[in-house]
């Protein structure tokens, strides 16, 4: 049989040739029942050849690695196994890894090493003989080992948390008689052994090593402090089966009433049919002291309780959605909290059938009244019945009912609820639909007519109604023309309860109009849009729209205008006339035409040349006009407005001037300059673009700009003013203007150059300018910042010196040392030049040293030393001197432990900690100004609580 024929019976690719044989058509039908019998899937994703044997009334599947040293592997679901031969006894269901062989599980992560495995494909069970385990970061090994679902037990084991650090000998490990492993949760050993450097030190009874992920790790932390006294906080992760996981809460206040306190933090993934997902956490901690330090008796209360799943229903088109949470936030609120024992429930359920879909929500809150306005209604509960849409040709007819009994904040313009306080509580039905229909009456028209409600009905006796029916009828004339007649009829009347679904007022409205869209001339739209209210006076209708639009070159013009026909007033008008030619740029190119000899019928054909052409009906392609300006009742005249734009060979190149003028004055408001430019051959050859603005404001005086220029795409010099050209006798601000230069933003390493400030136009002078330079160079492990301010002479600054300097820096030198820091500086002065005093401040904040030490690629301790300090000067003498007060620090990392040491040379208190697998740091002591604190020793044997 063909190799890629066996590939295709097992599904997989056997990637060298096997070996014939008259029992190969066997062999391949036993392996293939080993998915049928064990209820699991093997897949051989390398093997040289198989064989089948019958021993003892047993038949045996062998399937070998060649005696080149091949291996097999083989997929069982999805594990690995790998061997250089394995045997499938078919009558027994069990593989027998003959040899070394490897066995890695993909459930639990583990990788198994040793001889002649045996693996039970009925109850998944794994047995062998010096087997080695990695589970993670633990390293095991077991003169005996078996494995069976969710667990691991190995006599005569060795294991070590050290295992991933590649030291000989490990740092500490444990020798035990007995050993047993839930992955990825614990290992328990027994009758155990400590071993230093492999040295046995200390003998244990049991040990528990927890193998959770970090956040689900056992954390203790144990502390003294007033008025607590001695505190103690522990995690402690638990699991219930392989889909249960969860952590108890302890938590002990010595001085507390009562001292201990409880609580769970639990999820679940399907611990019971229809229940998807479960989480849970409940914490009953002792009630702190009050703010005047008095002991207050009793519980606080954190409950968080969620539910998800579904319910299969039969006929439904999917299952029966549902999720229940229930809520409570006692710890951290204070005794007046309204919202401290407060308990929220909040349940919902949805399905959905062919031809509706329901929905039941119940939400509500136990504990004390309300005594602030709900906004977030309580449904106690609410139903909602949402039938399929119903259509018939172009009839459709859309409903919804919801019923429920509601509590929720009163409406304020409901006397009879506000009578009943801030909430009400009542039922409330609602109905809503909404029916649609269009047709073709005749050719070239259009109808249609919708009708939406939404009624709601209360246990009050009130009602509130919503009611929208409109109708539509469109014809069409020459494709481009409509003329539109629409009629609606509205009427919203009624007063809610609850301010939750109040109406936004009362309104009677029958609406009706013509709107009119044509085309008298090609590029022209002439649109007319007329609106009357049935029950509106004549002075209250609506005001008739007039809109043409031209758009035919050179020529766009946008002309609008609303006219009151009742009262015979000008509402609103506006314009917008641009003259332009948008294609001017365009060009018609004619190839060149090589020329042709005569022959006996034709005549020689001349050459021609290529010839370019360009055409415009606008006689200044490169002229844009624009005018703009309106007129609206409320407000009066808009700014009348031209604008004048010459545009280079190319668009990006452009001057541009423009003048604004008030028509109500009248007089002039503005008039602004703004051109733009760029070298056209070559970004080298001509490497220069500038652009700039200047406006100059009429009204008050002012004139505003802005220039810059770019070289290269690398360098910019900018200018920016403002300023203001005052009256005698004025003393506003007369304006700032600066100039920069410097490299264009975005780049790795950029600086910048910026000189001026306040700018006199009466003295003609900076009052107080200053120059500022920064500096910023980024590289792979290394950033520089440093920016500076200097202050130079002016009209109202006589000094020259420096304001303002910052240093920010990071820099890592290989993988043995790193400075990074923050250094600022800065001057201030009070008086009255010339006697007036400096006051300088050095903040470093912080500067920080790391130094790495050890051999090989991983450090084995880390050196840090960190400044964070003021350093201030008045008048050149040192304010409150003080020598400089470091915190220092060194950390020994040994993977499967660390040891951690602090010197705070400004608080004078000195730590010493350390850190296990599984853990957070465990502070051994720390001795400062208040003594010696031991803070893993209890009560009076702590020198910290005497």
């Amino acid at each position: 049989m063909p190799s890629k024929t066996i590939g295709r019976l097992f599904g997989h690719t056997v990637r060298r040739t096997l070996k014939r044989g008259p029992l190969l058509a066997g062999a391949l039908a036993a392996l293939l029942a080993v998915g049928e019998a064990a209820a699991r899937t093997v897949r051989i994703v390398q093997a040289q050849s198989l064989e089948l044997r019958r021993i003892d009334d047993q038949e045996i599947v062998i399937i070998s690695g060649g005696p080149d040293g091949g291996l097999v592997e083989l997929r069982v679901d999805d594990d690995v196994v790998r061997a250089a031969r394995v045997e499938y006894n078919r009558t027994r269901r069990t593989l027998t890894l003959v040899g070394t062989a490897s066995y890695r599980t993909a459930r639990d992560g583990q990788d198994l090493r040793g001889e002649n495995l045996v693996v039970d494909l009925g109850s998944e069970e794994l047995t062998g003989e010096d087997v080695l385990i990695s589970d993670g970061d633990i390293e095991i090994r077991g003169q005996q080992v078996e494995r069976i679902p969710g667990q691991l037990r190995a006599t005569g084991g060795y294991f070590t948390p050290c295992a991933k650090c590649g030291r000989t000998p490990n740092d500490y490990a444990f020798r035990a008689e007995r050993l047993i492993v839930y992955p990825g949760d614990r290992l328990i050993a027994y009758r155990a052994q400590f071993l230093i450097v492999d040295v046995p030190v200390l003998y244990l009874p049991v040990v528990v090593l927890p193998l959770n992920e970090p956040e689900r790790q056992p954390r203790v932390a144990v502390g003294t402090g007033d008025p607590d006294g001695l505190t103690v906080l522990a995690d402690l992760p638990f699991s219930i089966g392989t889909n249960t996981l969860g952590t108890t809460l302890i938590r002990y206040y010595e001085n507390r009433e009562p001292a201990i306190g409880l609580g769970v933090d639990l999820r679940s993934s399907s611990p019971l049919p229809y229940v998807d997902r479960v989480n849970l956490y409940a914490l009953a901690n002792p009630k702190p002291f009050a703010a005047d330090g008095t002991r207050q008796p009793g519980y606080d209360v954190d409950l968080d309780f969620s539910v998800r799943g579904r319910v299969p229903l039969s006929l439904a088109v999917r299952d029966l959605d549902y999720s229940l949470n229930v809520r409570r936030r006692d710890i951290g609120r204070s005794q007046t909290d309204p919202e401290r024992g407060v308990t929220s429930v909040d349940f919902r359920a949805s399905v959905e059938y062919p031809l509706f879909s329901a929905g039941l929500t119940y939400l509500d809150r136990f504990g004390p009244e309300p005594r602030t306005a709900l906004f977030t209604p309580l449904r106690e509960p609410e139903l909602v019945i949402d039938p399929k849409p119903y259509s018939r040709g172009t009839f459709t007819v859309d409903t919804r009912l919801t019923a429920g009994r509601y509590t929720a904040a009163s409406n304020p313009l409901s006397r009879s609820a506000t009578a009943q306080g801030v909430n009400i509580t009542t039922t409330r039905l609602e109905e809503q639909h909404a029916v649609t229909y269009s047709a073709k009456p005749w050719q070239d028209a259009d109808f249609s007519v919708s009708n939406t409600f939404t009624g709601r009905y209360y246990g009050t006796g009130a009602r509130t109604v919503n009611l929208d029916i409109s109708g539509r009828l469109t014809q069409r004339f020459n494709v481009t023309n409509t003329l539109t007649a629409r009629a609606s009829y509205i009427r919203v009347e009624g007063t809610s309860p609850f301010a939750f679904d109040a109406l936004p007022g009362q309104r009677l409205s029958a609406p009706i109009g013509l709107d009119l869209y044509t085309v008298p001339v090609k590029d022209t739209t002439f649109t007319v849009g007329y609106s009357r209210d049935l029950f509106l006076s004549e002075d209250q209708q609506p005001a008739t729209s007039f809109g043409v639009t031209v758009n035919r070159r050179p020529v766009n013009l946008n002309f609008g205008l609303r006219h009151n026909f009742s009262t015979g007033e000008l509402e609103s008008t506006s314009f917008n006339l641009t003259l332009s030619d948008p294609t001017a740029d365009q060009v018609t190119v004619v190839p060149a035409r090589p020329a042709q000899p005569a022959t006996g019928t034709t005549a020689a054909v001349p050459a021609r040349p290529e010839t370019v052409t360009r055409s415009s009906l606008w006689p200044a392609p490169n002229l844009t006009l624009t005018a703009t300006g309106g007129y609206n009742r409320a407000t009066g005249y808009q700014p009348f407005t031209v604008k004048a734009t010459v545009t280079g060979d190319i668009r990006s190149n452009y001057f541009s001037v423009a003048v604004s003028h008030d028509i109500e004055t009248p007089r002039l408001r503005s008039l602004s300059a703004e051109f733009a430019g760029a070298t056209r051959t070559d970004t080298v050859i001509n490497p220069v673009s500038f652009s700039g603005s200047e406006t100059w404001n009429l009204l008050d005086n002012r004139f505003s700009g802005r220039y810059s220029a770019t070289w290269r795409g690398e360098y910019t010099a900018s200018h920016t003013h403002e300023l203001q050209v005052q009256a005698p006798g004025d003393e506003r601000a007369n304006g700032t203007a600066l100039f920069s230069v410097g490299t264009a933003p975005g780049r790795a390493t950029n600086w910048q150059l910026t000189y001026g400030g306040p700018f006199d136009v009466e003295r003609w002078g900076y009052t107080r300018p200053t120059l500022t330079g920064s500096v910023r160079a980024t590289r792979p492990g290394q950033s520089l910042a440093l920016s500076a301010t200097v202050n130079t002479p002016g009209l109202e600054q006589k000094r020259t010196e420096v304001a303002r300097a910052d240093l920010n820096a990071d820099w890592q030198f290989g993988s043995r040392f790193a400075l990074s820091g923050r250094a600022a500086y800065s001057r201030t002065r009070t008086g009255t030049f010339p006697d007036d005093i400096a006051t300088d401040t050095l903040i470093l904040d912080p500067v920080r040293v790391g130094i790495a030490i050890g051999d090989g690629p991983r450090p084995g301790a880390y050196v840090t030393a960190a400044l964070r300090q003021s350093f201030t000067w008045r008048d050149g003498e040192r304010v409150n001197p003080a020598p400089l007060a470091p915190v220092i620090g060194l950390t020994i990392d040994r993977c499967c432990w660390a040891l951690q040491a602090e010197i705070d040379m400004s608080l004078r208190r000195y730590r010493l900690g350390i850190s296990l697998p599984g853990s957070s740091s465990y502070p051994l002591f720390d001795y400062g100004v208040g003594g010696l604190n031991i803070p893993l020793l209890p009560g009076t044997l702590n020198p910290g609580n005497r």
